[in-house]
């Protein structure tokens, strides 16, 4: 892995970030094999990943830590936020960061069809910048009550956050949903090609429904972002963004 990002331009500094639903580390020929999801991790080469369907001891994976798992796999730091007790332990979402983690707290989001929170890592960044990763898994059902008012939640959350932020996940919503908008309203979407945007199902992948947002504008340069053809390691496909966080941002941009 690559020891740094950063830009040779001082007045920016790059960063590599990945949101990839790993389903447990269960592929698309339903065998749970969290070394193939570590292999699929380690390419993408990341400084900060998002992960959600992540399990904590659940007899269902082998009762194995998986974010610890995987990051000791990738020799990153790892914070863990549960949505509820699952199979004789837990069952969430991680983020992963190649530098260390200052701190975490898991935000408690509105129920749905499960019990749902957001996962806010403060991370030092190598730019000296600390910014806050929130990592998201919203309700997944066609009705779209629980799912919008978990980002309602999420987004009064993030106003209040005096640092550049990152929110990347599984938002389990496409692209001009109420959702969406409401997120494009206070942050600025790495926007994917059109013809390859599509993240699920992995194998052949119709609907967008995985993100990363930065925020707020006045403290990231505009970005895209990839979809990562891999169609067997989960359900879902990783999206990779080069992000520039400017080093400079008045202050007043931050809140």
């Amino acid at each position: 892995m690559n020891t740094s990002h950063e830009s040779s331009d001082d007045a920016v500094a790059a960063m590599r970030v990945v949101t990839y639903n790993i389903k447990h580390g269960r592929g698309m020929d339903g065998t749970i094999d969290l070394e193939r999801t570590a292999a699929t991790l380690d390419t993408l080469d990341a400084d900060i990943i998002a992960l959600q369907e992540v399990d904590d001891q659940a007899s269902r994976s082998g009762s194995v830590d998986q974010a610890a798992w995987l990051a000791k796999r990738l020799g990153m730091h790892a914070a863990y936020g549960a949505f509820m007790d699952f199979q004789g332990g837990r069952y969430g979402l991680a983020i992963l960061s190649r530098t260390e983690i200052q701190s975490h707290e898991t935000w408690r989001l509105p129920d749905g069809n499960e019990p749902r929170v957001a996962l806010a890592a403060r991370i030092l960044t190598d730019s000296g910048k600390t910014i806050t990763a929130i990592a998201v898994h919203f309700d997944w059902v066609k009705n779209d009550g629980y799912r919008f008012e978990q980002a309602r939640e999420t987004i009064r959350r993030i106003e209040a956050i005096e640092t550049p932020w990152i929110i990347f996940g599984d938002f389990n919503d496409v692209p001009g949903s109420r959702t969406m908008v409401a997120f494009d309203q206070v942050g600025r979407n790495a926007a994917k090609s059109a013809d390859t945007a599509a993240t699920f199902p992995a194998d052949q992948p119709v609907i967008e429904i995985d993100y990363i947002i930065t925020g707020p504008a006045g403290a990231w340069m505009p970005a895209s972002a990839m979809v990562i053809p891999e169609s067997q390691t989960s359900d879902h496909r990783p999206v990779v963004a080069k992000l520039l966080i400017i080093k400079n941002e008045m202050k007043s941009l931050t809140k």
